[in-house]
């Protein structure tokens, strides 16, 4: 078995890039044995029954996507080069993060992404590198949310930039402690009445909370 196995076709015009109005309007592929429904993120509370459990995330996605530029002395002078950054998960003295072009990166360089933040890179590894801050707490919260950019899927970044609604939009209904550098697609698609609705007719509806990485298969396929 191959990767290329699960590759498919899929037209951009059904990749849905902003969530519906209102977001329970999307829709919902119910598949029961042989039987295969088209119905609505509305109707998932009529098929919940009692003993039927819910687990919520409540972690809410940070703008985990940095521009930056590092500076480096040559024989012709100072050369300048864009940096894109995607922070992962806090790490011992600094955060794990993704970046592009890694491989052009070393080992002490800074990266700036405006006046009020910038990282030293302080390990590189095979796949990413680690990155130490030169703030932290709630003034790299605050720089952050000032530079930072919402890390959309990359399907959905291929045909637009992030944009301030990606604040709202890239965001569960219940997200409320920061951390998260991604968001389950399909979890961006309810609303607070409908997981209500959801929880009434389910067993419970558990909060859990997590670090959730950058998880590229995870799409969604409806027209919005």
């Amino acid at each position: 078995m191959r990767l290329e196995d699960f590759d498919f076709h899929l037209p951009e015009g059904l990749i849905a890039t902003r969530p519906a109005r209102p977001r329970s309007a999307a829709r919902l592929l119910l598949a029961q044995g042989d039987v295969i429904r088209d119905l609505h993120v509305a109707d998932l509370a009529e098929l919940l029954g009692p003993g039927d459990l819910l687990v919520l995330n409540d972690t809410k996605v940070i703008p985990a996507r940095l521009t930056g530029t590092r500076r480096r002395a040559t024989p012709q002078g100072d050369a300048v080069a864009k940096v894109e950054i995607t922070l992962l998960e806090p790490a011992a003295d600094g955060w794990n993060a993704l970046a592009k072009p890694l491989r052009k990166l070393k080992q002490g360089e800074v990266i700036r992404f405006s006046d009020a933040l910038s990282a030293e890179v302080a390990e590189i590894g095979e796949a990413g590198l680690r990155l130490r801050f030169d703030t932290t707490g709630e003034a790299f919260d605050a720089a952050l949310a000032q530079v930072g950019a919402m890390p959309l899927p990359p399907y959905i970044a291929a045909l637009r930039a992030p944009d301030e609604a990606d604040r709202t939009d890239y965001q569960t209904v219940w997200a409320r402690h920061s951390g998260a550098v991604a968001a389950p697609p399909p979890a961006c698609i309810s609303t607070s009445r409908c997981w209500r609705r959801c929880a009434r007719a389910a067993c419970a509806s558990p909060m859990s909370r997590c670090m959730s990485a950058p998880a590229p298969s995870c799409r969604s396929r409806s027209r919005t």
